[in-house]
């Protein structure tokens, strides 16, 4: 039986993916095989050195030790663009809140509105509506940073309501270039992109070359009136470089999902707390990914949608299947099979990928191991770790 720990609370779609004759899970278990979690902070320290593979329902990994996990043969998992559509919504609420001052006038409306009759009602809603004239999106420009899952949405509802999209995004896949529409144009540098766009929005992901990514440097490119919507990772912005823009007038306005202390009470900044995926469907459609992602890890040894580890699947073949994890060094794969050979195991299938410094194998065998081969491949220098995985399937 596989164990599963739980942080945070997971959607029940997601817990009820795993099969319950075959999985134990629960918020505290001992020698746990996986991790599931969304937004709780793991340290080195805090993972069970049974934990094979961790489950992030959700997209960020910002909160998981991957270096550290990376090293320890622990497969990282997130799921991306389960909670794309609700954290699209949500950049368009912020767009929408950014042209009209739709919060004010409802709070003109609750404040001053108590008490009065129909006509005194009337009156004040005529007199007090000019207050919050606004300005419409179509025909501004947008300008999208990162056109990922969420990205990709964003640009194609900016298009809908009649929006001029500009985007950004240097490591863009095959994948997301085919979900892109044909009427989103592409530039190649953030100056550019931000010297002709109305709303910038970030969808990019914290690592070294895009964090504090909109800085003192690129605020001198801000187009005149251009509000910056940040939906995506905190550190995406230098705080301190954002407020001087405000203060100077080179920023129009600031909406994001990561509050901050220097930005709390300032009418140029719309701060909401992390409410992106915060919706029943995202929750579900996160944990489900994750759920099915790490079955497939614990029960076959295949891996979609790693952070650390290379994507590799291979249909079932054999009586038994081998997991082997590696260093990513010359010869290792030669050792590994010299060690099936010294046991007269015939190999039925296997792959092999490697991502970076670590290597990921799979080998489907014709017989049932001898129960120390799994110790034998260990022993070998450079091998991480291996599991034998029984074909359940025959």
């Amino acid at each position: 039986m596989f164990k599963i720990l739980t942080h945070n609370k997971i959607s029940v779609k997601g817990l009820e993916k795993s099969p319950r004759e075959a999985y134990e899970i629960a918020s505290e278990i001992g020698n746990p095989d996986a991790i599931m979690l969304r937004s709780h902070q793991l340290t080195p320290e805090t993972i069970p050195a049974t934990v094979k593979g961790i489950g992030r329902a959700g997209a960020g990994v910002n909160n998981i030790p991957v270096a550290d996990c990376t090293e320890r043969g622990v497969v990282v998992f997130n799921a991306p663009g389960a909670n794309a559509n609700a954290v699209k919504e949500l950049v368009i609420a912020g767009l929408l809140m950014a042209t009209r001052d739709i919060l004010g006038g409802i709070d003109f409306v609750k404040r001053e509105g108590v008490g009065l009759d129909e006509a005194a009602l009337h009156k004040l809603v005529e007199n007090g509506k000019k207050q919050f004239g606004g300005t419409e999106l179509s025909g501004k420009t947008l300008g999208v940073v990162g056109l990922g899952a969420i990205g990709s949405l964003v640009a194609e509802t900016g298009l809908m309501l009649g929006m001029k999209v500009l985007g950004l995004d240097p490591a863009l896949s095959v994948d997301a270039a085919w979900r892109l529409p044909r009427d989103v144009k592409r530039v190649e540098n953030m100056q550019t992109l931000l010297s002709k766009s109305d709303y910038v929005t970030l969808h990019l992901p914290v690592i070294e070359a895009t964090r504090n990514l909109i800085n003192r440097e690129l605020a001198e490119s801000f187009k005149p009136g251009l509000v910056l919507l940040n939906f995506s990772r905190e550190k995406l912005v230098d705080t301190a470089a954002l407020v001087e823009a405000l203060d100077q007038g080179k920023l129009d306005g600031y909406i994001t999902d990561f509050p901050m202390p220097e930005l709390v009470g300032r009418n140029d900044v719309m701060l909401l707390p992390h409410l992106g995926a915060s919706t029943a469907e995202a929750e579900e459609n996160c944990a489900i990914m994750v759920a099915d992602q790490l079955i497939d890890f614990l029960e076959h040894g295949n891996i979609r949608n790693s952070v650390n580890f290379p994507n590799i699947w291979l249909e079932r073949s054999g009586v038994c299947r081998l997991a082997i994890t590696n260093r990513n060094v010359p010869k290792m794969l030669g050792q590994i099979l010299s060690v099936l050979a010294d046991r007269n195991q015939n190999v039925d299938d296997m792959i092999n990928k490697s991502r970076g410094e670590i290597a990921y194998t799979l080998i489907d065998i014709e017989r049932k191991p001898q129960d120390d081969l799994a110790q034998a491949l260990e022993a070998i220098d450079g091998v991480v770790s291996a599991r034998i995985l029984p074909n359940n399937t025959i």
